[in-house]
């Protein structure tokens, strides 16, 4: 039975948030129904670009769905979707407030009408937004949310911001939130019969992905300067051109340094930095010292034989991976990540798959995006009979430590993880409700306790990370440490670690054995390249994830070299894909009764983030390369300079264009013939770049990307750090929440992306002293 067998979820959404969403609960098996406009259907449908007679953005989000057209612009078509969604346990939307009270899915609409039913939304900026202050794009978000104006890491302030890696990145990443909390409240409605209703922000899902930058930033620990290099690391971590293409090479510690030196031979003007200068010393001038001693050795090789002799000495340095080379890797090809999958019109495509494995109850793709309205004679049926929804084998979750609420209560997470996706995916648990429990080492504390703050318990990374943690202190290299450890995981219903490959097994807590404590256990574990394959012994950080996956080579100026997003973008993604995958299979284990391990692999999950751009690739059989800020779709596109800053533009069509004009007062603009059209606006960017620069000369991008807004334009100013911290909608939604704090009484950390609107989960707690929750957590086993 496939982990979300039994489930039926009605997609109205039409924008790529929505149907990411509804892909990821149809991957896993649940029936998702996407209902359509007549005549043309969804709008991304027709989308560009268009590769033979298929829109990749459409095909990608929309694997294993059924298309139902109905036109709910009249009372007629809305009694056919609410006798669809009677019969259905979630809705998955995008659309603003006034549609949703038009169409009777608004929250009291739905409560009184359909009171089991989980209804999501996720829109750019959430649903209390004005309705004139932002139309949106996959752009503008991108930079309301901060990310943009630190894309790429250490950029040339010279040279304009740029988008995100793939064209619907921000989109995916709010569209994962969304799943997580529909699987989440799916949860609560098997055990409690309730419904919720779910309020996902674009904007606040990326926010909340820069947790562990933003957060120093509000606490005052670290003051920003507002400039692009705010979300910066210091170091020589940096891409490199080699034999045959680039490697990215990541170094931030004295043992990468001894290794690296290793690798190298220990070159003579190694002698002119101290063994911990990546940790205590670093300069400008010696990262340019070093990058003029490595460049040269770098060079001569290719990239598989610099990888391989790197990473087996412990070196963090990975090959660029250009989308064309990933259907080919000997990873991917192991782990069967590519799927082909029949298509009627552009015959079988190989598919970008699924970035988890599980054991019981795979995720797969078994059919292409549906044809518009294939399945709207067969659902009329559907919405007659009766379905009985997925009740659970088990009895209630057990009661918590410390009550919270939240559609998670009462679920108990073991977590053995360190720095920050493997925390990322806690923390995400934890607001949702779930007792999450830190197994810490007060002998060897992990790697955020130590950076940055007076002692362990006051670490601004760790504090910024961790909030509704709680912790506990075993050494479980000693026999009663493990008797410890293992008493709590039979007592507990997830055991979430990020450890290095081979770690938890020679711990003797593999899944079988994990199994053997408590027999409907779910493991999850998060490695760079998964638990298994060639490749399955290397390491690295995020931006080595975004290397591997294809999503590096996408960022860059045409006919430049990978620039890749910020360095810091990839870790907390991943947390949120391991915390949807542990959701899922908590679910799957509530239906059935079977446990099972989830194997998370990093780079596929990066990968899944350009999932369009990877299939567009393999429509076309055209090498794809950084695109600086082009889109098919809008023209201009892009970052441009004003007198404080940058302004992001997203020009839809014709009409807009001429708008933008009257909004600047560009009479000469608008009159000139090359830019009369999308295409030739398009055909001459580079021109029409120079003259939008001059008109915009003098002009705040704030100021004016409120009059662009206020004539429909997309824009936005690129909001730099203290941009984002000071917005005041972000303050309104919550995504910013005072919690507890073990000095100064309360510290500010980024909230949720999500409003749960019925049973919200109390965040007041931060993170933990090291073993703060012993007593209390070890007294519950006890006595049990």
């Amino acid at each position: 039975m496939p982990a979300l067998g039994g489930f039926r979820i009605i997609e109205t959404a039409e924008t790529p948030a929505g149907e990411y969403c509804g892909k990821l609960l149809a991957d896993f098996g649940a029936e998702v129904v996407k209902i359509e406009r007549p005549g043309s259907g969804a709008p991304t449908r027709d989308a560009a670009p268009r590769i033979a007679g298929v829109n990749p953005g459409f095909a990608f989000r929309n694997t294993n769905k059924r298309s139902v057209v109905i036109d709910v612009a009249g009372p007629e078509g809305r009694e056919r979707l609410h006798r669809l969604v009677a019969s259905a346990d979630a809705v998955v939307d995008d659309h603003d407030a006034p549609w949703l009270a038009n169409v009777g899915l608004d929250d009291a609409a739905a409560r009184q009408r359909h009171p089991r039913l989980v209804v999501c939304s996720v829109t750019p900026f959430g649903l209390d937004a004005p309705p004139e202050g932002h139309p949106a794009t996959s752009l503008t978000v991108f930079h309301a949310s901060g990310w943009g104006h630190h894309t790429p890491s250490h950029a040339d302030p010279a040279s304009p911001p740029l988008q995100g890696p793939g064209r619907h990145s921000p989109d995916h990443e709010a569209g994962l939130d969304a799943a997580l909390c529909v699987a989440a409240a799916l949860f609560a409605q098997i055990h409690r019969g309730t419904g919720e209703f779910i309020d996902v922000s674009h904007q606040a899902a990326l926010a909340s992905r820069a947790d562990c930058i933003l957060g120093r930033f509000l606490s005052g620990e670290i003051t920003p300067d507002g400039s692009r290099a705010d979300y910066d690391q210091q170091g020589p971590a940096a891409f490199f051109p080699c034999a045959d293409g680039y490697v990215y090479l990541y170094v931030t510690n004295r043992a990468h340094w001894a290794a690296l030196g290793e690798l190298l031979g220990r070159p003579g003007w190694f002698d002119d930095f101290e063994d911990d200068w990546l940790e205590f010393s670093v300069t400008a001038d010696k990262v340019a010292r070093f990058h003029d001693g490595f460049a040269p050795w770098i060079a001569g090789l290719d990239q598989e034989t610099a990888a391989t002799r790197a990473q087996r000495l412990g070196v963090p340095l990975v090959p660029v991976n250009a989308v064309d080379a990933l259907a080919t890797l000997p990873q991917y090809r192991h782990r069967g990540f590519f799927r082909a999958v029949p298509h009627p019109v552009s015959g079988t495509v190989r598919h970008p798959g699924v970035p988890y494995v599980f054991s019981v109850s795979p995720a797969d793709i078994v059919s292409a995006a549906p044809d518009l309205g294939q399945d709207s004679a067969a659902a009329s049926a559907d919405a007659a009979g009766r379905r009985r929804p997925p009740t659970p084998r088990s009895g209630p979750p057990r009661a918590p430590v410390r009550p919270r609420g939240g559609p998670l209560q009462g679920v108990r997470v073991v977590e053995l993880t360190k720095v920050w996706a493997g925390p990322y995916a806690g923390k995400l648990l934890a607001f949702l409700g779930a007792e999450v429990i830190k197994v810490e080492n007060s002998a060897m504390p992990e790697e955020m306790r130590a950076y940055g703050g007076t002692d362990v318990d006051h670490a601004p990374f760790f504090l910024s990370i961790n909030p509704e943690v709680l912790s506990v202190d075993i050494d479980y290299s000693t026999a009663a440490g493990m008797s410890r450890l293992r008493d709590l995981i039979a007592d507990s219903d997830v055991v979430l670690n990020n450890l290095r490959p081979g770690a938890m097994e020679r711990h003797g807590l593999g899944h079988d054995d994990l199994v053997a404590l408590k027999d409907d256990i779910v493991s999850v574990s998060i490695k760079m390249w998964g638990n298994d394959g060639p490749l399955g012994y290397q390491t690295g950080y995020a931006p080595c994830f975004a290397a591997l996956a294809g999503m590096a080579s996408l960022v860059g100026h045409p006919g430049g070299p990978p620039l890749g997003a910020s360095m810091r973008y990839g870790d907390s993604t991943v947390g949120a894909a391991a915390a949807y995958a542990a959701v899922v299979a908590l679910l799957h284990r509530d239906v059935t009764g079977r446990g099972q391990s989830v194997d998370v692999s990093a780079v596929e999950v990066l990968t899944t983030m350009i999932g369009d751009r990877v299939l567009e690739q393999a429509l076309s059989g055209e090498p794809l390369d950084p695109d600086g800020p082009g889109h098919p779709d809008y023209a201009p596109h892009g970052c441009f300079r004003c007198d404080d800053g940058w302004l992001a533009l997203a020009v839809s069509d014709d009409d807009a264009w001429h708008r933008v004009c009257d909004v600047l007062d560009a009479p000469g603009l608008a009159a000139d013939p090359r830019f009369a059209t999308a295409a030739g606006r398009a055909g001459h960017a580079d021109v029409l770049d120079a003259e939008l620069t001059a008109v915009l000369a003098g002009h705040s991008a704030a100021a004016l990307a409120a009059r662009l807004r206020g004539a429909g334009v997309a824009a936005t100013r690129s909001a730099t750090a203290l941009d984002v911290i000071a917005d005041e909608s972000l303050w309104q939604r919550e995504a910013y929440r005072f919690v507890s704090d073990h000095v100064e009484g309360l510290r500010p950390v980024l909230g949720t992306s999500w409003r749960l609107r019925r049973d919200p989960t109390r965040i007041e707690y931060g993170a933990p002293r090291l073993g703060e929750h012993d007593d209390v957590i070890f007294g519950q086993v006890d006595s049990r």
